[in-house]
């Protein structure tokens, strides 16, 4: 069973920051990252990832169409014991507020913390293996 890490955002540079600052952990296969570049497309991934251990979904708040924030009762619907972690320029207390109260497990400002993105799923890593 692959572990797997499903990364939401419609910039279409994110992916190629996270397989740059991923790269080693891609090609060994001890992860796997997919990338949807919009809530729908997250939301289809979800469902069919059942084969794959999903141990975190990065999900950014402002996007066309469904937003993060909407798409997270969804995503918590379907699998509830993935931790889901919100992403947005606008670190304000009010979207603080409606990303947890909405379930997400955290939120974090851009630019994205690599390093802390790491330990976060090294620690998650961790867990499955155990």
């Amino acid at each position: 069973m692959s572990v797997l890490v499903l990364v939401v955002d419609d910039e279409p540079d994110v992916e190629a920051l996270f397989r740059q600052h991923f790269r080693r952990d891609l090609r060994s296969g001890r992860l796997r990252m997919e990338f949807a570049m919009s809530a729908a497309d997250a939301l289809a991934q979800v469902a069919r990832a059942s084969e794959s251990s999903l141990i975190l979904i990065l999900s950014d708040i402002n996007m066309p169409g469904m937003t993060g924030l909407e798409m997270l009762p969804k995503v918590k619907a379907l699998r509830p014991e993935v931790p889901v972690i919100m992403i947005t320029a606008y670190g304000d207390p009010e979207t603080k507020r409606r990303a947890i109260e909405g379930g997400a497990d955290g939120l974090l400002t851009k630019p994205i913390d690599f390093a802390t993105r790491r330990r976060e799923i090294d620690r998650r890593l961790d867990g499955v293996t155990k």
